[in-house]
């Protein structure tokens, strides 16, 4: 499987001297057309998802929709597409949780509606979990 960390993937491209893109997506067909775009220019890439997307498309179909992105590029292409899977702007503990327990390798805290010391409290959470 070629999910792998943003850490991971950001070492790659600043050692590579190459930028990677961010998509945010939440069907098939938008999977389906940013992999394969991926997969013709062998770049890697970021799928974000964000708390409305997951609530819409369900967070089982997207890693599903994921997966198969994953398997595609191996069995048409024949190599690992690097794929980053990211929560995009989660505004709870929860919901975060969630996606980690689930399978994406990348979150995002936004505490930017609490207090300046409620927000340091939930991004430490996060972080901690």
């Amino acid at each position: 499987m070629a999910i792998v960390t943003s850490t991971e993937m950001f070492k790659k491209a600043y050692n590579g001297g190459y930028a990677i893109g961010a998509f945010n997506v939440n069907n098939m067909e938008i999977i389906q057309g940013i992999t394969e775009a991926a997969i013709e220019v062998k770049a890697p890439l970021i799928l974000q998802v964000s708390s409305g997307a997951r609530k819409y498309a369900k967070h089982v179909y997207l890693m599903k929709l994921i997966e198969a992105a994953v398997e595609d590029a191996e069995q048409t292409a024949g190599f690992d597409l690097p794929i980053c899977v990211h929560l995009d702007h989660g505004d709870t503990f929860e919901l975060c949780k969630s996606c980690i327990d689930g399978g994406f390798s990348s979150v995002m805290i936004d505490g930017s509606s609490k207090s300046f010391e409620d927000n340091i409290a939930l991004t430490k959470q996060v972080v901690e979990y």
